[in-house]
């Protein structure tokens, strides 16, 4: 299941990022969105959605939330 399938205020366990940008996958990874890390979907809009990672919040794009695997 991906992120952006992920119901709001569940917190789930990342188990994967697929995407073949290293760039992105080294944001992500500067976020502490990485396999086996906790992540709760606070929020959903139509630009994507508001998720909190470790002691953060933050926006990402629904394409983004595809590539995380949870």
């Amino acid at each position: 299941m991906t992120l952006r399938q992920a119901e709001e205020g569940t917190e789930y366990i990342v188990k994967a990022i697929e995407t073949d940008d290293e760039e992105l996958n080294a944001f992500l990874f500067t976020l502490g969105c990485y396999a086996g890390e906790p992540i709760t979907v606070i929020s959903r809009r139509k630009s994507g959605l508001t998720v909190s990672i470790k002691d953060g919040r933050y926006s990402i794009d629904p394409q983004l939330a595809d590539a995380i695997i949870i």
